[in-house]
Formats: C-alpha cells, structure tokens, sequence
C-alpha cells in the first residue's frame, strides 16, 4: 500500500511539474505577444506612413510619387521598405528630372498583405494594375534583390508599360539556400503565426544588426541607412510574416520564371557587387546576363548587396543611362562583356 503510495505521489510530482512549465511557457508566449505588439505600436509611431495610399483588389499599398519627367518605378528588396531608396539618395537623386514612384510592397512597410499566396507572379500582377491605376507607362523598372525578379516577372507580363529594366543584387535562378528554412520559417501556418507574435521577433531584433552587417559586406553599413532607416519596422509581426513569405516562396518563383528570362522584350541592365555575401553573383547576375541577348552586366568590386548604398553614383548613372536609351528591344546578338568599376564604399 504504502509503495503505491509512493508511486502515485511520484506521478502527481511529475504532473504538477509539468503543468508548471506549460502555464510557464504560455506566460512567457504571452507576455512576448503583448510586449511584441506594443513596440509595433512604438514603431509606427514613431515612423507614420511618409506617402500615399493606392487600392487596388482590395488591397490597399502604400506608395510616394515625387518630381516629374520621365518615369522610374522602384520596387524593394525582402525585409526592407520605400526607406531604403531614401536613405541610399536615389529617390532624392532621380526625381531631380525624373518622376519616381516607390511601391511599400505587400505586407512591407505600410501596405497590406491579405491572405493568398503571394507568389512573384501574384505581386507582378498587383503591380501591374496599381501602375495602370497611376496611368503609368513607358516606365523604367528598377528592382533591388526579390524586388529584381519581381520587375522581370512584370517586364514578362506587361512588357508595354516598360522601357527599360535595371535589375540589382538580383535573386534570378533557384539554387540551394541553407538560410531559406530558418527565415521562412514565420510563414508556416499556425506555428509561424505563433512564432511571428511572440519568438520571432525578439529573435529578429537580436539578429537584426549581423544580418545588416551581411548585406552590406564587405562595405561598411552605410551611415545615413544606419542612422535613418526604420528598423523597428521591419521588426512587426505583419512584416516578418511577409519576408517569411517571400523567403519561401522565392526559390520555386525563380524556377518558374528562369526559363523564361530570354523572352524579355525591353533593354536590361544588370547591377551586382562583386562581393555580394546574400546571393551568388556569378550564379545570378552574371547568368542572367549571359541568358539575355543584348544585355549589360555592371559589375561593382568592393561592393555587396546593397550596392546602391555602397556605390550610388555608379547605381544614379546606370538608372539614367537606362532612362535615356531609346526605347529599342534588345538585339539578338551576344550579350556585351561586363564593364566592372572600382568603387570606395560611401558614407551617405
């Protein structure tokens, strides 16, 4: 009797000491959520919408138009937002003489995400007719990183409203990628959205500075981008989901469009550092130049993925160059060689 006894108050032990770590656990989750929630709050307080807003099925993007002249679309990388062509000066500098529209991509900086898949077709098409809502034609496409496969993915679907496509630090072709489970991870239904109001984002801010570290490698992380550029915002819940999104969703989109870059109708440029740490630049850019006829590969030493922080001017001249060539298709000879440029990183 007495050793069932002690059997049973052993499982008691036990059980009370389980249901302690789970009321734990779900204090911890719950107290990560309200603390996460609030400095969301914090952030968009502190960095309100600086633009416009557009609707477009439903979904309502957030957008700046500035100057006027010829037409230079802007369309960002995964994680980031409309601020990161500010803080680089290629928004100040382009609209001198051109008008330059900047989309928030969907569920980045202030636009919405409603839930679909958002594949790189699906974002295209949303471009599409948010530029034929802005009567936007003859347009410049310029996209940095998912932003660059996103401007081809348009080019493909609605060569008419493009003259020209300027392609930087681009993710064009899928390839194995190790860091592909841990930021997608956000994404998975119903984990994810646990982890996105509660783990991730602590683990985000955490992370946040050796990822820019990355991106800019091995240039140093720009001043003014440092100084100016609303970090916290990329830290909401709403926008790790996003970037989760397109993390996953980048590789098979890639797939779907890499057999088809060849049939681009308008001049391409190419942009890439040559020492870009995020993506393969000889597996990327570098092929991608090959793949299209006519094209122009600038290659940039000394330079990383945000190379238009690192080497605006050289960026500012391409995009112009892109602007006043005429509008002409590529012609079906070779592609031309790369031009590379030297480059001392930049204090912006």
């Amino acid at each position: 009797m007495a050793h069932h006894f002690q059997k049973v108050s052993a499982s008691s032990g036990r059980s009370g000491r389980f249901g302690k770590v789970v009321l734990g656990t779900i204090a911890a989750l719950g107290a990560a959520s309200i603390y996460n929630g609030r400095q969301a709050r914090a952030a968009e307080a502190r960095y309100p919408p600086i633009g416009r807003f557009l609707t477009v099925d439903g979904v309502r993007l957030h957008y700046i138009d500035r100057g006027e002249g010829d037409l230079i679309v802007l369309v960002h990388g995964t994680g980031t937002i409309i601020q990161d062509f500010i803080t680089s000066g290629l928004i100040d500098r382009l609209a001198e003489h051109n008008r330059v529209v900047a989309f928030d991509r969907p569920g980045y900086g202030y636009s919405d995400r409603p839930g679909r898949m958002w594949t790189t077709e699906a974002q295209a098409e949303l471009l599409e007719k948010a530029l034929r809502q802005l009567n936007i034609q003859d347009a410049v496409m310029v996209g940095h990183s998912y932003g660059a496969q996103l401007a081809a993915a348009l080019a493909l679907r609605a060569p008419q409203l493009i003259r020209a496509l300027v392609l930087i630090s681009g993710y064009f072709f899928p390839t194995a990628r190790k860091d592909v489970p841990f930021f997608s991870a956000p994404a998975v239904p119903l984990i994810g959205d646990l982890m996105r109001y509660t783990i991730s984002p602590l683990v985000a801010r955490l992370i946040l500075p050796r990822l820019i570290q990355r991106m800019f490698e091995p240039a140093p992380v720009a001043e003014r981008f440092d100084r100016e550029f609303p970090k916290e915002l990329m830290l909401r819940p709403s926008q790790l989901h996003a970037a989760a999104e397109d993390s996953g969703l980048m590789i098979p989109s890639a797939a779907r469009l890499a057999q088809r870059y060849r049939d681009l109708t308008v001049p391409v440029t190419i942009i890439a550092g040559s020492d870009d740490q995020i993506v393969d630049v000889g597996r990327q850019s570098e092929r991608l130049h090959h793949e299209i006829p006519g094209s122009h590969l600038l290659r940039i030493p000394g330079a990383g993925h945000m190379v238009h922080h690192t080497a605006p001017d050289q960026v500012v001249n391409a995009i112009l160059k892109a602007v006043q060539r005429e509008e002409t298709a590529p012609s079906l000879a070779p592609s031309e060689p790369a031009l590379s440029i030297g480059v001392s990183p930049a204090v912006s």
